[in-house]
């Protein structure tokens, strides 16, 4: 595989399973040095196993000082994935103040502070940088259950946007990722009951929710695909695992808002 990240050091939150992890694997092949954020070390130890080059750092996004040192430890990032969340199924009578603060903590004020740790970096040096925001389509589409996770992704949507206007100027592109259902450990836990997934499915034309997937073809067509600056692309989310090729994709407008 071609390595167009060689030289590049990338910065993976929530790497220990689903679509951080497959994410980490891609940059790895890509060329790029990749430390791994996860709260928890089990998986941080396994993925160590399978892509032996791999830093790992067992730190909960949360905890916004520990992250910091470890930017600060790092070294020059040229590329950030902003990819951990948290859900808890509550209706919105019986959502509690822990549990929508926990929510918020790590999926929108985690993302906007490690960004800024980032790029206050990039534009010191110079030499700009990519920041990819996994989101969802839940920051769009009202779902049960879900009033502290619909609302955190709505946030992130609005935090990519300011944050393309305000980094473009520095050569640093920020995009947005937002894939329906993916059937990770968080997406099992919230969508494996059949009579709650049902009348979700009958929204996806191919009647079922994404899996994690490896196959680059969707993400070529990302890195060298043309677009409209300006506009939403809707894609679909089959190759979330390969937002490597995204972060460093020079065809996408500095202040482009990507949304599957």
């Amino acid at each position: 595989m071609a390595t167009p990240f060689a030289g590049k050091r990338a910065l993976v939150t929530g790497a220990g399973k689903g679509i951080g992890r497959a994410t980490v694997k891609a940059l790895v092949e890509c060329g790029a040095e990749v430390i791994a954020l996860s709260r928890t070390e089990a998986d941080l130890h396994s993925l160590k196993q399978e892509v032996p080059s791999v830093k790992t750092e067992c730190v909960d996004v949360s905890d916004l000082p520990a992250v910091e040192a470890v930017v600060k430890g790092a070294g020059p990032i040229h590329l950030l994935v902003n990819n951990a969340g948290v859900t808890q199924l509550l209706s919105v009578l019986d959502t509690t103040p822990d549990a929508y603060d926990r929510i918020m903590s790590v999926n929108l004020k985690a993302p906007v502070f490690l960004s800024q740790y980032v790029a206050r970096g990039m534009v010191e040096r110079g030499d700009g940088g990519a920041i990819v925001n996994v989101s969802s389509v839940a920051s769009s589409v009202a779902l049960t259950d879900h009033l502290a996770y619909c609302t955190s992704k709505a946030g992130m949507d609005m935090a990519t946007k300011v944050m393309a206007l305000e980094l473009g100027p520095h050569k640093i592109r920020v995009n947005a990722v937002n894939p329906t259902v993916v059937m990770t450990d968080m997406g099992k836990m919230a969508w494996s009951d059949p009579v709650k997934s049902s009348n979700a499915m009958t929204q996806i034309p191919l009647g079922r929710f994404a899996g994690i997937y490896t196959d680059p073809t969707l993400s070529v067509h990302l890195a060298f695909g043309r677009r409209l600056p300006g506009k939403e692309a809707l894609v679909t989310a089959l190759c979330v695992g390969r937002l490597c090729f995204l972060v460093l994709s020079h065809s996408l407008p500095l202040n482009y808002y990507l949304t599957p």
